[in-house]
């Protein structure tokens, strides 16, 4: 189900960073939402309708507005660029219902909220929640200079002594093995940032005898473009081309067939696709599949996932 809304507001928060308020075109209420929920949002660029997962970073209370944040990114496929260069305060879009695919482990009894740079959005609407609850956390918020930490007075308001600023810039960085260490039972850690840290947090915690059920972690995927192919509705003998910059999922969409999805990231499992032919390589781009489905050559992602090209066969 998709939201007719409006961009209400937006804010430069920082070189190349934008906050974006979304509010209803009707203007009735909105369905509020936990803390680490995302929204699809639908970008109408030049080249068609881009889908893309944005963390609500707002209140999980609040029914007026719910809020994102957008770093610009140049080598992406233009979704962030759009909302930087082109959204207009008023312009309609539409959007998703909320969904979440990082909760809070409710039966925590203490929380460690890490975020990395603009991963920093779910751990603002988490933080929101645990602080209305009284329940026990701190958090740790590493950025690459003073002026990119665009959170860190709201983050304060709630956690007060218990934020932990990192700046790159004056040589700080988080330190896994010691904010990890000593840890009484019961306490459950979340992160979210660059693919590279979330890989040593896991790694670290791992190393250290963390239970996987206390670790855990938000990654999003972009699509990556890559040489254009045709994929083959079996069902309906339909065939589509997939453009360069786009993602097998929104070439199907494009056609008019609407597959399942969630995240559009890679991480929820809910586009998955049984391939029954491909002429060519599958490119797994994905964060869900086993390494025995990508061996397997007969399950795909659409949403972030694509082949060398050619012509990919598969289950719809």
């Amino acid at each position: 189900m998709q939201l007719d809304m409006r961009l209400s507001r937006i804010i430069e928060l920082a070189p190349g960073i934008r906050e974006f308020w979304l509010c209803r075109e009707d203007g009735g209420e909105l369905p509020t939402y936990s803390g680490g929920s995302h929204v699809v949002l639908s970008l109408p660029l030049p080249g068609g309708i881009q889908r893309n997962p944005y963390s609500l970073l707002g209140d999980p209370a609040d029914c007026n507005k719910w809020r994102i944040a957008v770093r610009r990114q140049e080598q992406s496929r233009g979704g962030s660029v759009w909302l930087h260069d082109s959204a207009q305060e008023g312009q309609a879009l539409k959007v998703s219902m909320p969904a979440n695919l990082f909760p809070m482990a409710r039966l925590g009894r203490h929380h460690v909220l890490i975020a990395g740079g603009i991963g920093v959005t779910p751990m603002l609407s988490h933080a929101r929640e645990l602080a209305r609850l009284g329940e026990s956390f701190e958090v740790h918020y590493a950025h690459r200079a003073p002026e990119f930490g665009v959170l860190a007075d709201e983050l304060r308001t709630l956690a007060g002594p218990d934020l932990h600023c990192y700046v790159e810039s004056r040589g700080e960085t988080i330190d896994f093995s010691k904010l990890l260490a000593r840890r009484p039972l019961g306490t459950h850690a979340y992160l979210c940032g660059p693919q590279g840290m979330v890989e040593a947090y896991h790694r670290i915690a791992s190393e250290m005898g963390w239970p996987d059920t206390h670790v855990h972690s938000e990654r999003f995927l972009a699509p990556p473009p890559g040489a254009p192919f045709t994929v083959r509705l079996a069902k309906t003998g339909k065939a589509i081309e997939v453009r360069r910059e786009q993602s097998m999922l929104e070439a199907i969409e494009s056609s008019g067939v609407q597959p399942p999805f969630l995240c559009r990231g890679g991480a929820c499992g809910q586009c998955e696709m049984e391939v029954l032919d491909c002429d060519s390589s599958l490119l797994h781009n994905d964060l869900f599949l086993s390494q025995a489905d990508r061996d397997s050559g007969r399950k795909i992602m659409p949403c972030v996932s694509r082949v060398t090209g050619g012509c990919i066969t598969v289950n719809l």
